[in-house]
């Protein structure tokens, strides 16, 4: 089975949406293939908190994919949405990890997809003083990320 070409899949499908001036630049982020669109109207593309992104890559990937799920992710961004968006929640989960390490409290982060909770467990996997866990939120798609003091082993008692 052939793979379709991401960047002309992606150009076809902003073609029927109404995006004909649209131009795709191709970067590689963290080996992961990022196709930055740049378009005269941003915000439509981007929706309401990034979701009409989301939906488009979703289905973008879906489309290229074909049920192969060795075929890395593709990731869209507009415009650097993401990347600045992603900048963003990085500094706030930090921020919040070390409001976490100061008072030994559980913070509770707001409501994300997916993508956005993937970000937070990669940036803060390696401190060594805060865990994190992905918890649902009832009635919704989006879980919650609750941060908290990472529980060291006990010392052994050597007798």
């Amino acid at each position: 089975m052939s793979t379709l070409a991401p960047k002309e899949t992606l150009l076809q499908m902003l073609h029927h949406l109404g995006f004909d001036d649209a131009q795709i630049e191709e970067l590689d982020i963290e080996g992961q293939l990022m196709l930055d669109v740049k378009t005269d109207d941003p915000g439509r593309l981007i929706g309401r908190q990034g979701s009409t992104l989301g939906d488009l890559q979703y289905l973008l990937n879906r489309i290229i994919h074909r049920g192969d799920e060795s075929t890395p992710r593709i990731v869209l961004d507009v415009g650097g949405y993401r990347r600045q968006a992603r900048e963003q929640l990085i500094k706030r989960a930090k921020e919040g990890a070390e409001k976490v390490r100061r008072w030994g409290d559980i913070l509770e982060l707001e409501p994300m997809n997916a993508y956005d909770r993937r970000i937070v467990h990669q940036a803060l996997k390696d401190d060594p003083d805060i865990e994190t866990h992905s918890v649902e939120v009832e009635g919704s798609e989006k879980k919650v990320i609750l941060l908290r003091p990472r529980r060291h082993p006990a010392p052994s008692q050597a007798n």
